[in-house]
Formats: C-alpha cells, structure tokens, sequence
C-alpha cells in the first residue's frame, strides 16, 4: 500500500476518534437552560461561550453554529459576544402538544470545527398563561322535561386550556339562576368536569326557556375565562286543565229560530302546549236528552247551534253543562254551565170562543145586560 494511501486512512481514523471522544467525553456535559415560553427575540437566554468555557475569539474561527430543528431556528449564539439568544419565537404548546406530561425540552447541538468538538443543550420550555379555556361547543342545548324532580344532573362539555399545570382549568362559574347550579369534578387526568344541577322543579308555563352562561376559569394568574351558552328547553307535562272564560254562561235565543243559527261559542283554554292544550268539547250527562235534540256541540270549535226548531210555548229554559277535555294521554279537563232562555215572539193569533143561548131580547131591554158570553 503506497505512503499517501496510508496516510489518508489514518487521518479518517483520527477524525472519527475525535468525534466519538468529543460525544463521550464527561466534559462535554448536557448543558441546561430553562426559559419561559413566548420570550421576544433577541431576548438573551445565557452566555454560552461562559459557560462551555469557550474563548470567544475562537467562535467565528471555529465556525460555531447550532442545529436547525423541523426548519425552524429557535436559537443563535452570538458570535462577538458568546450569547445564546432567540431568533424565533417559541410555542410551548406547538413544541409539546401532549398534556400528559409537563415538561418540555428543546435538544439541540452545538457544533465547532478545528477541532470537532459537540455541546449538547437543552432548553427547558416554561409554560405561560398565554391560552384561555375555550369551550369546543359554545353553545349547549338541553330539554329538560317540567316534571323531572330538583336534584337531577346534566352532563355538560368541559372546557379545554392549552396551558398546563396551575395554567390550565381551575374552575367553573354559572351564571345567577333560580333553578340550577352546577357541581365540579375532577376527571383522573386531573381536568375539571362541571355537571348542570337541577335544584328547583321547572314550570314551562311560567318560564319556558332558561338561558345560562357557564364561565372555565384558570389558575394563572392573572387568570383568564371562556364561556358558552348554556340553552335550556323545558317539555311540557299535562299539568294544567282546560277552563272556560266563566263557570257559567247566560243566553237568550228567540224562539221560532232557523235552524242552522249559532247561539254561542264556548271558549277552554289550556296552558300546556301540542296536543296536552288541543280541547275536544262535549255535553256531561247532566245535560238532557231533550236538550242534545234541541241544540247540536261542536266538539272541535265549542259552537253551539240550534238543531230543530224551538217554540217557547213548549219550552221556556235549557240548562246544559259543557265539559272540555285535552288530548293528551293522562287527559284532563275542565266544565262550565249554559243556561239558554227563551224569548217570546207573537207567533199566535188569537182564537174566539162564544158561549150564547138562544131568546129573545126585549126592546126595553137594559144597557149592559149580557147577550152572550
């Protein structure tokens, strides 16, 4: 093998020597910084020149210069000065997305020529309170039947903070409300959970939307909040009846009228809603028989009409009672009293009876003496 060949081999041998002793050298230890994250560039994180032991003049010469990691070049060392210092803008929760621990770390290297010699750093990253919790629906829908007992509880979706450590969710507030309030929890990844509380028995026909605000709030200080709205739809129950305007109704109708007319149109009104306030209307059996024949219900409108013709010669007074009923399957209902009287028409001519007897009338007879009768 000829000198120069020779020669060559060695010299890849030292090189690869110095680069194994320089990685393996206690010497050339990690060397350890923390920061807080979001730090303005140009801020100074250290001499490193210091604290490597490094003579500045040898930095330029030396060609020293720091790795670049997933394009971006986080940091620089001054050249002139020895500073380690940002370039670039760093994000803790961009570098370590994952929550599951709380610490971390930018690794980079250091590197110099004439001789090779490698540093290894580490950056230790620090959160900030630079994220809000924020809901990932800001808006919530819930129905909640009328009738569901105080004490029932609603899960809500939880709000989520980037931040990490006394940063991130501390509590939950809601907003002033008479029916509901909320209880905290703690899930085992140590996160903050709120469940709705139903401490008061909900009434549709009183309030039939309830609008809350619920606010995350975290423990940095100072502290920073999010919100959503929270929608409640209350359902409702059968608990109310129909009720007429009055207990009992008073009509006159004129005898002899067509049949076909409208007397009078009964009116229930229910509170529920759908089908708990639809109303059917029919007679009780406290309305005679005579009566149904004489006047026809609307058992959807509550109309009553006449049916045949009345003569008030026959029958002077109707009295009925008129019972309105809900649709829902637990129906209920509620009744009320019609009394119908007859008016009087001169629809008879007046009939002639002569009660005589037969004889002679004198003609001296006496003024006012009776003829006949």
């Amino acid at each position: 093998m000829e000198p120069f060949m020779i020669a060559q081999k060695w010299r890849r041998y030292v090189l690869l020597f110095l680069i194994i002793f320089a990685l393996l050298n206690p010497a050339f230890g990690v060397t350890h910084y923390s920061i807080p994250e979001e730090m303005e560039v140009g801020s100074v994180v250290a001499n490193l020149a210091t604290d490597l032991g490094l003579d500045i003049q040898s930095l330029t010469k030396r060609k020293m210069r720091l790795d670049v990691i997933a394009n971006k070049k986080y940091l620089d060392v001054n050249k002139e000065t020895g500073e380690l210092f940002i370039v670039e803008r760093i994000d803790r929760e961009y570098l370590c997305p994952s929550k599951t621990t709380n610490s971390c770390f930018l690794k980079l290297d250091a590197t110099m020529e004439n001789p090779i010699r490698m540093f290894n750093i580490e950056l230790e990253i620090l959160d900030i309170n630079d994220n809000a919790p924020h809901f990932r629906r800001d808006v919530m829908h819930l129905d909640i039947s009328e009738s569901t007992p105080a004490g029932e509880r609603f899960s809500l979706n939880n709000a989520v903070d980037s931040d990490i450590g006394s940063n991130s969710i501390k509590t939950y507030y809601l907003g002033e409300s008479d029916h509901f309030t909320i209880e905290i929890q703690s899930g085992r990844d140590g996160s903050k959970l709120a469940d709705l509380v139903l401490k008061k028995a909900l009434d549709r026909e009183e309030q039939a939307v309830h609008n809350l605000i619920l606010t995350a709030v975290d423990g940095g200080v100072p502290s920073r909040s999010g919100t959503a709205n929270i929608i409640v739809q209350v359902l409702d129950t059968n608990d109310n009846a129909p009720q007429f305007d009055k207990d009992s109704y008073t009509v006159h109708l004129s005898e002899n009228s067509p049949v076909g007319s409208l007397v009078v149109k009964l009116n229930a009104t229910d509170l529920d809603e759908g089908s708990n306030s639809e109303i059917t209307y029919t007679f009780s059996l406290y309305t005679s028989e005579k009566t149904q024949e004489t006047f026809n219900l609307n058992s959807e409108t509550g109309e009553i009409r006449v049916k045949e013709m009345i003569n008030y010669e026959y029958f002077k007074i109707y009295d009925m009672e008129i019972i309105a009923t809900d649709k829902a399957s637990n129906s209920l209902s509620g009744k009320c009293k019609l009394t119908i009287l007859i008016t009087d028409m001169n629809d008879n001519h007046p009939e002639i009876s002569i009660k005589s007897f037969s004889g002679p009338v004198k003609e001296d007879v006496p003024v006012n003496t009776i003829i006949a009768v």
